[in-house]
């Protein structure tokens, strides 16, 4: 595990509100990189990992404010860890800063958890301004990722496919599945394209069954029309 130096330690404790962050990746030279340009402007950068598993080890040890997350790393991949550290440290965000700047790879990151992701040719002059706004509860993504999920938005059929009620018994994630269960996805499916588990893909389908007081998934997916159907109504 990296370890913090003393200067930085002394730091934090005398100045509790300047921004406190972990950089992870497994380029020793990247990092230098990055951390020499945030101290620069003020940023306190706490500890370094080199993998994501040292990542998720560091964050919930420091419980920075934000970890830099790259997503090609040994051991345990950055998006792995970002979900790790999103669902098992509360507080911290992480921004996901990788060479891989596809929006799919941004989206997957999202779904994960992070609160941002750009391309690692960004204007490291705007990195501390990313990771503060992160910081302040705001996203942090580039304006051509943004339209990508306006369009995902925009996308939603007008027949009430992929429509949520804004009242439902059912939790954002829960409507994930239901979504993927009504497309005809498998547990498999679902795990992939939502990153999780199939064990815990298996606890969602029993927690959607259970809230709507059905007992197969073809019930529910009958009864998620019908939800949807009754939305579109009331929003007509």
């Amino acid at each position: 595990m990296s370890t913090m130096s003393t200067e930085h330690e002394a730091t934090t404790l005398d100045e509790p509100s300047r921004l406190r962050i972990i950089i992870a990746d497994d380029d020793p030279l990247a990092r230098r990189v990055v951390r020499d340009a945030l101290q620069d402007a003020g940023v306190i950068v706490i500890a370094e990992a080199g993998s994501g598993r040292e990542a998720f080890e560091l964050a919930r040890h420091y419980r920075p404010d934000v970890v830099l997350m790259d997503v090609i790393m040994p051991d345990v991949d950055g998006l792995q860890a970002t979900r790790m550290i999103t669902r098992d440290v509360p507080g911290t965000a992480v921004l996901v800063l990788t060479a891989s700047g596809d929006d799919e790879t941004g989206m997957t990151a999202l779904r994960c958890g992070a609160a941002g992701f750009l391309a690692k040719d960004v204007d490291l002059d705007a990195l501390p301004r990313a990771l503060q706004a992160i910081k302040d509860g705001e996203a942090a993504i580039s304006r051509h990722l943004t339209m990508r999920l306006v369009e995902r938005f925009r996308s939603t059929r007008t027949d009430g496919a992929g429509l949520r009620p804004v009242r439902s018994v059912l939790s954002g994630r829960e409507w994930e599945v239901l979504d993927h269960l009504c497309s005809g996805a498998s547990t498999d499916d679902i795990a992939t394209a939502l990153v999780l588990s199939t064990e815990t893909v298996r606890s969602h389908v029993k927690n959607v069954l259970r809230k709507l007081h059905v007992s197969s998934r073809a019930e529910a997916i009958t009864m998620a029309a019908e939800l949807r159907e009754a939305a579109v109504d009331v929003a007509a």
